[in-house]
Order: structure tokens, then C-alpha cells, then sequence
């Protein structure tokens, strides 16, 4: 029985012992100062300044060195203010230029209209095309389209047709003039009523008609 007692005793003695070890966390204590700090403070940037410089993809440049800090900018010198870049006096880019690439230093055009519109429409280079029938045009190499019109002679008549497709109007019925309202034909003379014969001026169409009076012939009275 004294044993039994005894074993009883060890086993409360070891008890408070495991239940403190097992109780006791880190949860329950307020953590180092510097165990609070947060992982990002963990990193640590060098600084480069007056020792180098540092590209847009992270690359460092000693001081003298000579490099590009970016995809499309000039070439610089890595100084101990930071990188001095070049600054060159760049063509300029053509007013035609369709496509511009900013790959380099300089902007480069990479493709030029070569067609040239006019009235909505596009036209090759060096083609020949007549937007009305009075005109006749062609696309330059400059793609400009230059243009010359008709210049229509006088009709030699008094009633000009235009026909379809032409630029000049025409006169279907030949040299023709007015003699009063009556539209005579030129070269002949034209009895025009009872009294009067006339006749178109020679070349000059639009003037009214020279008429000379003869003797009426007139119904005579019994």
C-alpha cells in the first residue's frame, strides 16, 4: 500500500510539470521588437547614387559607362548626377508618313502613303483618271494630283447640246444664228417670212442674223 502511495506521489509531482510546458506559447507572451517587423522591411535596395546607374530592366552602369536606359531612348554616360543622355537633332518625319517606330533614339517613319485621294477616292502613283469629263488628272509621286481642265471653244450655234460623256458641248445641227426667234442655218440665205431674206454673219455665230427686205409678195387684189 506504502508503494501505491508513493508511485501516486511521482506521477502528481511530473503532472504540473507537463501541463506548464504544453500550456505555456509564444501566443501568450508579446513577441521581440524585433520579431514584429514586418518581412517587407526585410528588404533591403542598394542605393546607386554617385556609384552608378540603373536601367529601366534593373542593370547597373559604372560611373563613365555608356548605355541605354530604355527601349526607345538615346544613348547616355552614367555621370555621378545620373545618366546624361544624347540629345541628337532627329529628321523629321515625312508629312505623308503613315507608320512611325520609336524604336531607336529617333523617330523613324516606316512606311509612306503612295496613293493619293481625291474626292474620297484613292489613286495610284503616275495614274490617270477624269473626275468629270472636263478633267483630266493624274496622281504625282509627291501625292498631289494635278488637274487640267478643258477649255471649250465657242459653239458655233445658238443651241449647243451637251452629249453624255463630253466636256464640250456640241452643235448637232451644224453653224446655225437667230433671226428674230427663227433659228436660220449658216452659209445659205433664208427667206424668213414674206418681206425678209437673211443670212449668219460669217464666223460670228452668235450675232443676230443680217436680213435685207425684198419686195413683198403679197396676195394680190382683183
Amino acid at each position: 500500500m506504502a508503494l501505491h502511495i508513493h508511485e501516486v506521489y511521482i506521477l502528481l509531482l511530473v503532472i504540473p510539470g507537463l501541463v506548464t510546458s504544453a500550456a505555456i506559447s509564444h501566443e501568450d507572451y508579446p513577441a521581440d521588437e524585433g520579431d514584429q517587423t514586418s518581412s517587407n522591411d526585410n528588404l533591403i535596395f542598394d542605393d546607386y547614387r554617385g556609384k552608378g546607374c540603373v536601367d529601366d530592366s534593373g542593370f547597373v552602369y559604372k560611373l563613365g559607362e555608356r548605355f541605354f536606359p530604355g527601349h526607345s531612348n538615346c544613348p547616355c554616360v552614367c555621370a555621378l548626377d545620373g545618366p546624361v543622355c544624347d540629345q541628337p537633332e532627329c529628321p523629321k518625319i515625312h508629312p505623308k508618313c503613315t507608320k512611325v517606330e520609336h524604336n531607336g533614339c529617333c523617330p523613324e517613319c516606316k512606311e509612306v502613303k503612295n496613293f493619293c485621294e481625291y474626292h474620297g477616292k484613292n489613286y495610284k502613283i503616275l495614274e490617270e483618271f477624269k473626275p468629270s469629263p472636263c478633267e483630266w488628272c493624274r496622281c504625282e509621286p509627291s501625292n498631289e494630283v494635278h488637274c487640267v481642265v478643258a477649255d471649250c471653244a465657242v459653239p458655233e450655234c445658238v443651241n449647243p447640246v451637251y452629249e453624255p460623256e463630253q466636256c464640250c458641248p456640241v452643235c448637232k445641227n451644224g453653224p446655225n444664228c437667230f433671226a428674230g426667234t427663227t433659228i436660220i442655218p449658216a452659209g445659205i440665205e433664208v427667206k424668213v417670212d414674206e418681206c425678209n431674206i437673211c443670212h449668219c454673219h460669217n464666223g460670228d455665230w452668235w450675232k443676230p442674223a443680217q436680213c435685207s427686205k425684198r419686195e413683198c409678195q403679197g396676195k394680190q387684189t382683183v
